[in-house]
């Protein structure tokens, strides 16, 4: 039986910032292990060989190939390891060929991370699964089955005033701040206090931030947002 501890992945994105903001939000993910970069097609196959990652998060569009070509060049050999398509395509023909291919999930950029996070917990679910099966009966596929299917179809809707790529704007923030105001969040993202105040309470809403009241040095109570 193989060894669940750790899940190694390997990043292959063409826009190293995106990459590194991947990187960023799996380390706060139990299990999963960064073991590379990779921002093209070329440097891709190098780390696949050396490395060989249980999981990959790859692009499509990639400056000297084709994400799709790396999909189709693992499954012709037979290389044990689950893909992720994270990418821009909204192409129907893209998404069959990718799930032609077995990836476990298609998601589409801008990448909102509460629906990657999602989407990887499920993956370490359904991995952690196999690591203490010793044989099969229907009930057993049809779990594990339905756990794939559901992860990958299931979108995450965002409410009418949110986008999806301030968001993130918003989320990134935290990787570097502790804590931080409406008016301090917007000055970074470029955005007006009232709507970064909007993006800060959506988070709230949603369980990934907290809120609390600082009177300052002269005693006007602002509010502080911070992770929960």
């Amino acid at each position: 039986m193989l060894p669940f501890n750790e899940v190694k992945v390997l990043i292959i994105e063409d826009d190293l910032a995106i990459a590194e903001i991947h990187r960023r939000n799996l380390m706060k993910i139990e299990r999963l292990n960064v073991v590379g970069i990779a921002t093209s097609q070329s440097e891709a196959e190098t780390l696949l060989d050396l490395l060989t990652p249980d999981l990959i998060l790859l692009d499509v569009y990639l400056p000297d190939g084709n994400g799709l070509d790396i999909l189709r060049e693992l499954r012709q050999k037979q290389q044990q390891c689950d893909v992720i398509l994270i990418t821009a395509d909204r192409d129907a023909e893209t998404l069959q060929t990718a799930m032609r291919g077995g990836v476990v999930d298609y998601i589409l950029k801008p990448v909102v991370f509460a629906r990657l996070e999602e989407s990887l917990n499920k993956y370490l679910k359904q991995h952690s699964k196999f690591g203490h099966l010793d044989d099969l009966d229907q009930r057993i596929v049809d779990a594990m089955i339905s756990v794939k299917s559901s992860s990958a179809v299931t979108p995450l809707r965002l409410p009418k005033g949110i986008d999806a790529v301030t968001l993130e704007k918003v989320r990134e923030l935290f990787l570097t701040h502790q804590q931080i105001t409406a008016d301090n969040a917007g000055e970074r993202i470029g955005a007006s206090r009232t709507t970064t105040r909007r993006y800060l309470e959506h988070l709230i809403s949603t369980g990934e931030l907290v809120a609390d009241l600082n009177y300052g040095t002269v005693g006007r109570p602002e509010r502080t947002y911070k992770k929960q």
